[in-house]
């Protein structure tokens, strides 16, 4: 009645959330939707990991279990993890110093 889901519906949605996340990272001024689009797309190599791990080929056939994708995603999620604590300290630093979180006024940062 109902076909299943196949790892093919997978990557179509980590390209749907790549694509997403790019577009959300190259259009947005604001350093929080500029996080979001940077989650977005390791949320998407996630998914791609997981889906190439699946234990049913894109044949159809069932192979064995293997767990790679799902142990590489989870390394994925801690790194995200570090990253947006980190990204969100710089980013509460820098609204204290200028009163914004638009990207364009960190030209004057020093090194």
């Amino acid at each position: 009645m109902f076909s299943p889901i196949s790892p093919i519906h997978y990557l179509f949605v980590g390209i749907v959330l790549f694509v997403t996340g790019l577009i959300c990272l190259v259009t947005k001024r604001n350093i929080i939707a500029i996080l979001i689009g940077v989650e977005l797309i390791l949320n998407a190599a996630n998914i791609n990991l997981v889906a190439f791990s699946s234990p049913v080929l894109f044949t159809g056939q069932v192979a064995p279990l293997r767990l790679d994708g799902q142990i590489f995603a989870l390394f994925v999620m801690i790194l995200a993890a570090a990253e947006a604590a980190v990204a969100l300290a710089i980013a509460l630093h820098f609204y204290s110093r200028f009163g914004t979180v638009d990207v364009d006024r960190g030209d004057s940062l020093k090194g």
